[in-house]
């Protein structure tokens, strides 16, 4: 640390500080995993109440130290390459949920908690979430840090939509609170550490059924969505997954989440299948790619926003820009948000001119097209996300 930025104090100081801060066992040198886009940081710390890290914030502003929020980790390499990592502010003990009013249907809940852990205690009430974050082990926080959406954004709105209140501590070390009304930042404009969130939940839905019909080709599936409205099923999520792996047929695949009560969703669920036609099927669990990323990692991925009668476009612009045929999964209804695939072995220059060419033809159609994750060697020479894009 000391001799890639000069002028910033010695380690055993600050880490001695923040040991008296977090205790003995939740700050530590950081090891070779602890890293953010290759870049490795020099401190990891783990408070766990508002005070903590109100001084653990505080500290690394008087120190001049650069502090990067941690969840689970799943989302860690996402984003444009942070100018430094001197702290890794770990929020896996920021967790819990209080002040879940039942009858209100809210609840605050810590940053630091898995979105499944959340989803299983609130199930217990007969309440949820309305999120699905493609991440596996997504936290609160990096959910809503990156405003992760999954299929039930189609009904539900994206998870900023979904939060009344939210607590943080200010890059200064204060603390503060936001409901991104009346001048106040929004979740993709704070700049500090989130602490918690109060949120608002939906019902638990006593039944689901998942009603699937193949599609040919992109251009396929505006005319699919506009039966699916035709015959007003009040989908919960209409997503596609095009192309589906190489050699399988159907090329591609149309899914439409029904969700409430049982006698009335197998019913919309009948309803849909006959005007699908013969092709369709229902079943009472999602296809195997639902609410999944089309990417791993070390590849190029892309959120791609369009209107879905522009989806052709976005399909054919990707694939003649790439060479071949790019897979692309997510949203064919109300939010447009998809994410699509490109080789992690293609150089920085390629998949630079790639953005560029396929955000030429979104951009008279009124779509974006963004990279939020790729290998270190590519993220560090392209144009990447940054939260506040993805809001």
């Amino acid at each position: 640390m000391d001799s890639t930025r000069p002028g910033l104090p010695a380690r055993e100081p600050v880490l001695r500080a923040l040991v008296d801060i977090c205790g003995p066992d939740f700050a530590r040198a950081a090891g070779a995993a602890d890293a953010v886009a290759g870049r490795r940081a020099t401190f990891v710390a783990a408070p766990a109440t508002t005070n903590t890290v109100v001084d653990t914030v505080g500290l690394a502003a008087e120190r001049g130290l650069a502090v990067v929020p941690r969840g689970s980790g799943s989302k860690m390499d996402w984003g444009k390459r942070p100018l430094g990592v001197d702290l890794l502010l770990d929020t896996g003990r920021l967790d819990g949920i209080w002040h879940h009013d039942r009858e209100a249907a809210t609840a605050e809940i810590g940053v630091g908690t898995p979105i499944r852990a959340v989803q299983a205690a609130l199930a217990l009430s007969g309440q949820r979430l309305a999120v699905d974050p493609p991440s596996a082990t997504a936290t609160l926080g990096g959910m809503l840090a990156w405003n992760e959406s999954g299929p039930l954004r189609h009904r539900f709105g994206t998870p900023a939509a979904q939060i009344e209140r939210i607590s943080y501590v200010t890059s200064a070390g204060d603390r503060a609170e936001s409901d991104g009304e009346q001048g106040r930042p929004g979740i993709g404009e704070i700049d500090g550490v989130l602490l918690s969130a109060l949120v608002r939940l939906e019902p638990l839905p006593a039944a689901r059924r998942w009603v699937t019909v193949p599609v040919s080709a992109a251009r396929e599936v505006p005319g699919r969505v506009a039966e699916i409205r035709a015959l007003d099923v009040q989908p919960s999520a209409i997503e596609v997954d095009l192309p589906t792996p190489a050699g399988r047929r159907p090329p591609g695949i149309l899914a439409v989440l029904l969700e409430g009560d049982p006698a009335d969703v197998l019913q919309r669920a009948k309803r849909l299948a006959t005007g699908f036609g013969a092709n369709a099927a229902v079943a009472p669990v999602a296809p195997p790619w639902w609410g999944r990323y089309p990417f791993a990692r070390g590849a190029v991925a892309l959120r791609v926003t369009v209107p879905i009668a522009e989806l052709q476009a976005a399909v054919y612009a990707l694939g003649d820009a790439t060479g071949i045929p790019v897979p692309i999964r997510g949203s064919a209804g109300r939010g447009g948000a998809m994410h699509a695939v490109l080789p992690g072995t293609l150089t920085a220059q390629r998949v630079e001119g790639i953005l560029d060419a396929v955000r030429g033809v979104l951009l008279a159609r009124d779509g974006r097209c963004v990279a939020i994750a790729a290998p270190p060697e590519i993220s560090a020479h392209i144009d990447m996300a940054q939260t506040r894009d993805l809001f």
